[in-house]
């Protein structure tokens, strides 16, 4: 990713676009072939130094390029950048940079969902506290919650690709976008050999609607990371101790307690998403320019859409170690779940009573009544309804207290699961 958005990277990609576009044109016959033949074969990519050097001279760092790269050329360089003005390379030059750029954070998605997709399976079963407001609620099961993070990567991934689709394009139209130096068929002919299509239309530049799109998928993605990430931090407390973050031989969680083995990774997580909710909301003022264009975007393109590749890029990478040797502590799921007196049957309790004939009104503060005292006394909740002749003796409370209601349907979502796995699963020939 760091390659892809270097300035090697930036100016390789550029010269990509030049000799695609000298070739549509010999195609055209308007420069001669050998010339495109000629210059395909010598022209190389400048250095970076090279660039910058003519640049603090020109103010330009396109014109600074072609520049650089004319000095390597000799007769055949006239034709290098032949009608084209500074965005045509250098858009159509982004959008091959974002096509390779968003192949690696869809394989980052597909590794992370592989991930969680695994431990889900592999916790699918395992009672855990559910809250609601940060307070217990009713039980659900670990799996299930890593399941409902797999269908929410499964959808960044969707999300992600369209935007990625959306910026399949170039543009060879010139300097306000009639083609008057240029020719629709160059940019046609251009186009697919880069595999890109033709923008339908557009001024000096494409237009930046298709940028921040992208950036909002990419900021939706790190958003859904921040929320498994800050839910694995709140799972990591002590009060809690549900999970726990790998930590390695010889780590330290701090310089000054040697006990500390903190969520650094989860937190660290949660901090980039905002950088990258920032980075969308740049994209989104870019989307207005003068007329048919100014280069007010440009800088802050410059900054926002590389490391917006560079920390999502990050982000799964490390989201992914984290869920593939997270600790799960069952067995602690269990006492937490416990610790609540056993509150959460309240509803099933609610539901019995309301079957038996009750009002739901009556019902509700019959179970409210003896949650409250289980609440305020730490008594089992259990215990006082069976106590309670108004509630045992019109519902079977055995029944009612049956842990086995709260599983009876996670094979449903799993089974919804595992269509969601074979549908991302690669057909070959």
């Amino acid at each position: 990713m760091a390659s892809i958005w270097s300035d090697e990277g930036r100016l390789q990609a550029w010269l990509e676009v030049e000799l695609a576009a000298t070739a549509a044109w010999a195609e055209l016959g308007v420069v001669p072939a050998d010339a495109a033949k000629a210059l395909e074969e010598n022209a190389k990519r400048p250095t970076p130094e090279r660039v910058a050097e003519i640049e603090a001279t020109l103010h330009h760092d396109t014109a600074a390029f072609v520049d650089a790269q004319a000095e390597q050329l000799g007769e055949e360089g006239r034709w290098f950048h032949y009608g084209l003005t500074s965005s045509d390379v250098v858009d159509t030059a982004l959008a091959l940079q974002i096509r390779e750029a968003g192949a690696l954070i869809l394989a980052g998605v597909d590794q992370a969902l592989a991930v969680v997709t695994a431990r889900a399976e592999e916790h699918r079963e395992t009672l855990q506290m559910g809250r609601t407001h940060g307070v217990h609620a009713e039980p659900t099961t670990f799996g299930v919650k890593l399941a409902g993070w797999a269908f929410e990567l499964d959808r960044a991934r969707a999300r992600v690709a369209r935007a990625l689709d959306g910026m399949r394009v170039g543009k060879l139209s010139g300097a306000v976008g009639t083609y008057a130096a240029t020719d629709p068929d160059l940019e046609r002919i251009a186009c697919e050999r880069l595999g890109l299509e033709p923008a339908p239309t557009s001024t000096q530049i494409l237009q930046r609607d298709r940028h921040a799109e992208l950036l909002s998928a990419l900021a939706v993605t790190a958003s859904s990371l921040d929320k498994f990430a800050l839910e694995i931090r709140h799972l990591a407390r002590t009060e809690v101790a549900e999970v726990q973050e790998p930590f390695g031989k010889g780590q330290k969680g701090s310089s000054a307690m040697p006990h500390k083995r903190n969520p650094v990774v989860a937190e660290r997580i949660c901090g980039l998403a905002r950088v990258l909710r920032g980075h969308a909301l740049v994209g989104l003022e870019n989307v207005a320019l003068w007329h048919e264009r100014d280069i007010s975007h440009s800088s802050a393109e410059r900054v926002v859409i590389p490391d917006a590749f560079l920390a999502l890029d990050y982000m799964l990478d490390r989201f992914t170690w984290l869920m593939d040797g997270l600790v799960v502590r069952a067995e602690r799921m269990r006492r937490n779940l416990e610790a609540s007196h056993y509150l959460f049957f309240s509803q099933r309790v609610l539901l019995a009573l309301v079957e038996s004939g009750l009002s739901r009104d009556d019902a509700y503060r019959l179970v409210q009544r003896n949650a409250m005292r289980a609440w305020d006394e730490e008594l089992d909740f259990r215990e006082l309804a069976r106590a309670d002749e108004e509630i045992a003796g019109r519902v079977d409370l055995d029944a009612v207290f049956d842990l086995d209601a709260y599983t009876r349907h996670v094979d449903t979502i799993f089974a919804r699961l595992h269509t969601l796995v074979a549908k991302e699963e690669p057909v070959h020939a």
